[in-house]
């Protein structure tokens, strides 16, 4: 069983900071890590690789520095590594993004991918169903447990307030949530084979066969952010005692009239 998790390296949101002036992130000095759904996800992949056997892929888009979080995924336990790294990919959205994964994703080949629910910088929860749509594939999502049963998968999946059980045939794609499991620490010996394997860097050459050009980056986006910010904080709030009911519905009426609400 060939096992890919998509993986993505984040700021650490608890150490974000805005620019008051340009609502910007502040990103010099935030640290990065494995985003935490991705990394529940890889916990699940190598377990099933421990239970079934197999193999177990990474595949990070992202910058050169995604270095160090894909050495953290190899140092836990994975078998290889991608990094999917290019100017042309700058400025992707969630459906350029998705569309430059689920073509690598072809070409190195599966019988199933994991990715996180959603990323903790961005919580659209959407690159995930967009590779498996792409693919043609089904999908899970929200996934908190997982077995495997012949060539099939076991999903109990989270909604709202029950959960469905559901069996999916593979190939197929698992978003998974990070109470799926509580991932594991990364060995010395891990982390020093971590250091000694080679970490496959595909660019837009790699994938141009399959890749249309119009379809990734700023121009293939139908999506942008212009501007981030921050929640604002509340106007102080007016407290009215002594009031009859009449008297206090009248002066309610009065201040969303003045704050032209009403």
């Amino acid at each position: 069983m060939k096992i890919i998790v998509c993986m993505k390296q984040v700021p650490d949101t608890a150490e974000v900071r805005l620019d008051p002036k340009t609502n910007t992130l502040i990103r010099e000095g935030v640290p990065s890590i494995i985003n935490h759904d991705d990394k529940s996800g890889l916990e699940a992949a190598l377990r099933l690789r421990e239970q079934h056997g197999g193999t177990v892929t990474v595949v990070c888009m992202g910058p050169a520095q995604a270095d160090v979080a894909i050495r953290e995924a190899l140092a836990m336990g994975a078998d290889d590594a991608y990094l999917l790294s290019a100017r042309e990919f700058g400025g992707s959205d969630t459906y350029a993004t998705a569309t430059i994964i689920a073509t690598a994703l072809k070409k190195i080949g599966f019988d199933l991918v994991i990715t996180g629910r959603q990323a903790i910088d961005g919580d659209t929860a959407q690159v995930g169903p967009q590779i498996a749509e792409q693919l043609g594939i089904p999908q899970v999502s929200y996934a908190e447990e997982l077995r495997l049963d012949g060539n099939s998968l076991i999903v109990k999946r989270q909604f709202e307030d029950q959960a469905h059980i559901l069996k999916v045939k593979m190939p197929c794609l698992i978003t998974a949530l990070t109470e799926l499991n509580e991932a594991r620490y990364m060995s010395v010996a891990g982390i020093e084979e971590a250091y000694d394997k080679e970490i496959k860097i595909w660019g837009f050459d790699d994938l141009k066969d399959d890749l249309n050009p119009d379809w990734i980056g700023l121009k293939g986006s139908p999506t942008n952010v212009f501007k981030s910010f921050g929640k604002q904080p509340k106007a102080a709030s007016c407290v009215m005692e002594g009031l009859s009911a009449e008297e206090a519905v009248s002066e309610i009426m009065k201040k969303l009239i003045e704050r032209h609400i009403i």
